[in-house]
């Protein structure tokens, strides 16, 4: 049985100070450990922080984005070595804003997969249409693109170090959110399209997480849902008892 993870976005918010403080809070809060997977993404500069904060505890230290090269001319980037010598564990590739405000493609975003492959990081990448789509019936159509074109290359062994974030755009920070039932149908459609892609076996293994305007209020009745093995969470990451009540819910 796949062990959900929940893994907490926290954007383009805190300080090295203001996450540090994050970071113990939520180290209290789940030192009674759980049936989930937990990690928190905070931003480029405070991730010494939190992961000093971090340290000794269950909760896994990730970032939120990287480039696919090792190093060189590429102001303001940071390579996948970078982000394993300041002790991630996870990086997320492909969030819709990345997509949606800095021109982000599934190809660029398969490059960076290769690359936090490469340097033993476990990626974590999203997909996830926007509301026209939705509204135009394309949903796992345009999914299943995203799928495809950002695993391209990949193997079996490989797609097993990596975790899927499903994330319909339209409900990211709008407080509106897929029903249970819309998001269980795309993680559905997700795994059998893995299924085609890597095998059965692959496909069983991997996590799929639900993005989206997840809180505490409504995380129970989605990370119900047979496919639905965790969630990323933005706003409510950056309250250590909203985060701690999802935990919880897994």
């Amino acid at each position: 049985m796949r062990r959900k993870f929940i893994a907490g976005n926290w954007k383009m918010n805190k300080t090295a100070e203001e996450g540090a403080a994050l970071a113990r809070e939520l180290v209290k809060a789940l030192a009674g450990g759980g049936k989930a997977d937990v990690a928190v993404c905070p931003p480029f500069t405070a991730l010494a922080a939190v992961g000093a904060e971090l340290k000794g505890s269950a909760i896994a230290l990730g970032a939120q984005n990287m480039h696919w090269e090792k190093s060189g001319a590429f102001t303001g980037e940071v390579s996948a070595g970078m982000l394993v010598s300041a002790g991630c564990k996870y990086v997320i590739l492909g969030h819709s804003e990345r997509r949606g405000l800095f021109g982000e493609t599934d190809a660029t975003v398969n490059r960076k997969l290769a690359a936090a492959l490469a340097a033993g990081l476990a990626p974590i990448v999203c997909v996830g249409e926007v509301l026209a789509e939705r509204e135009a019936g394309r949903t796992l159509e345009v999914v299943a693109g995203q799928v495809r074109n950002s695993l391209a290359n990949l193997d079996a062994r490989d797609m097993l170090k990596v975790t899927l974030a499903y994330e319909p755009v339209w409900a990211i920070g709008t407080g509106r959110n897929a029903t249970p039932e819309q998001a269980q149908e795309v993680h559905a459609a997700i795994r059998g399209l893995l299924a085609e892609l890597f095998g059965k076996a692959s496909a069983e293994a991997v996590r799929i997480q639900y993005g989206g305007s997840v809180n505490a209020a409504n995380a129970k009745s989605i990370l119900s849902m047979p496919d639905v093995d965790g969630a990323l969470v933005g706003g409510a990451s950056l309250k250590a008892a909203d985060f701690a009540a999802i935990v919880g819910s897994s």
